[in-house]
């Protein structure tokens, strides 16, 4: 299946939520709701990874199991309202990352919850534990917002003579941001450089964070972890190539798109892991027995067309550590 029409298909079904839910109340299917506050364009992976993680439990959409989507499109503040449109429906299963669970978690305490998160979701109250969650929520975590750090040491590395660095940071993503930008002031701390911090939280903000750029003139650019920055990767890539602006985020489809560089944990591996914890509530089990699911897989990805037209000459032991070039 294309791209554009995998992305019709998980979009236009959230328009067939009624009838699925009558469906499950016949007896037919269970039905799972999955909420994220991203958009479907820049989730593919991780839908697809998802139904992956369904099948190794013997579940497949549309045949075993009824999957309807629910998108904020970056828009944090519909979240709420979206999951209390979950309240009182009888879904089997809940699935959100982490605006979403946070605004659900509240509101259904009996609907079995499983999340993906970036953050610690102990630190953050999704769960008592990660070894015993308790109550009806558990999920799976993806190394993110504690990368943030790790991402402006290799932008250093790539620009070493820069002493300005700038990190783009989404303020209505609490959660994450503030964690991210308190590590990153550190980190910049100690390797000397200065921290310039530019805001976006919707794609008009983009143009204008990019127009601060400018002006700040910083030697690179950090783009902190966010849903709505993940499902904007290659508009962000497409941003940084046209101001000439060396560029870190955390996913392949940044790097592919033209972005310089991109290292962070496997978020599409966390939807893989939740999709298995799906298959096992509906088989029975849990959430609250079940220990939350940690995806350790980190991979760098490097855009070597990107830093030649860039002027930056990427160090050998870098290039080396690489997953993947692209030349």
């Amino acid at each position: 299946m294309r791209r554009r029409d995998f992305i019709k298909a998980i979009t236009a079904s959230a328009a067939a939520w009624p009838l699925a839910a009558r469906a499950q109340q016949g007896g037919r299917l269970p039905v799972v709701a999955f909420l994220n506050s991203a958009s479907p364009a820049g989730y593919v992976p991780m839908v697809t990874a998802f139904g992956q993680g369904l099948k190794e439990t013997g579940y497949v959409e549309g045949q075993n199991v009824a999957v309807e989507y629910r998108w904020a499109e970056g828009q944090y503040d519909r979240v709420p309202v979206i999951a209390l449109e979950l309240v009182g429906r009888q879904v089997a299963v809940i699935v959100a990352n982490t605006p979403g669970v946070l605004a659900v978690k509240a509101a259904v305490t009996t609907t079995p919850i499983v999340f993906t998160t970036a953050s610690d979701p102990v630190q953050i109250g999704l769960v008592a534990s990660m070894s015993r969650p308790g109550g009806n929520v558990t999920g799976a975590t993806a190394l993110a917002v504690e990368l943030a750090p790790k991402r402006l040491e290799l932008a250093h590395e790539l620009v070493p003579t820069a002493s300005v660095i700038a990190v783009l940071i989404n303020p209505t993503n609490a959660n994450t941001a503030e964690p991210q930008l308190r590590d990153l002031q550190a980190a910049a701390h100690t390797l000397g450089l200065q921290l310039r911090v530019v805001h976006a939280s919707t794609e008009r903000d983009f143009d204008t964070a990019f127009a601060s750029l400018a002006r700040l003139r910083p030697g690179a650019l950090v783009i902190g972890t966010d849903g709505f920055f993940i499902s904007r990767s290659e508009q962000l890539a497409a941003l940084a190539i046209r101001h000439a602006i060396p560029a870190v985020f955390e996913n392949r489809e940044f790097v592919a798109a033209g972005g310089l560089l991109g290292y962070g944990g496997s978020v599409p591996d966390a939807y893989r892991l939740a999709g298995v914890y799906v298959g096992r509530i509906l088989k029975g089990e849990k959430p609250g027995e079940m220990p939350v699911q940690q995806s350790t897989k980190v991979q760098m990805f490097l855009n070597l067309r990107t830093a030649k037209a860039l002027g930056i000459t990427v160090p050998p032991p870098l290039l080396g550590r690489a997953d993947e070039v692209i030349e």
